[in-house]
């Protein structure tokens, strides 16, 4: 059962997204990916308040993705991808995104926090930050 309310045009964008930031990453950081998108639709806390739709997430500014500068995102959906993003959207988690609302690619290692953002872990490539319960309950 979808955890955020989409249709077939919010599947294809955030299956996009998730090829677009991170596809070098493989299936898993694609959904990673995919969580913390997600995790903003749901969260509606700190820099996500009233963000509602796959739509302002992916393209909100600023705060968004840098992904969607770039014309490689704007390449149409591929079937996998879409797969992944369904996953996402009907509830899957993964660690260790699972409750993070950001992430990004560090030249070095992890820092401990990312504005004020507690390092959850790191996945290949990308570190991966989350909120406090108290900050954002909702995720």
């Amino acid at each position: 059962m979808a955890v955020i309310a989409t249709n077939e045009k919010g599947i294809d964008l955030l299956a996009r997204l998730m090829r677009a930031e991170a596809e070098g990453d493989g299936e898993l950081g694609m959904l990673m990916v995919g969580n913390v998108g997600v995790n903003r639709v749901r969260s509606n806390c700190l820099d996500f308040e009233g963000i509602r739709t796959l739509d302002d997430m992916v393209f909100q500014r600023p705060g968004g993705f840098e992904a969607t500068t770039k014309s490689y995102f704007y390449q149409r959906a591929r079937e996998q991808d879409r797969k992944l993003a369904r996953r996402v959207i009907n509830g899957e988690r993964f660690h260790p995104a699972q409750r993070s609302l950001w992430f990004f690619m560090p030249t070095g290692d992890c820092p401990a926090q990312w504005y004020n953002q507690w390092n959850t872990g790191r996945y290949k490539s990308h570190c991966f930050f989350s909120p406090t319960e108290q900050d954002c309950p909702l995720i």
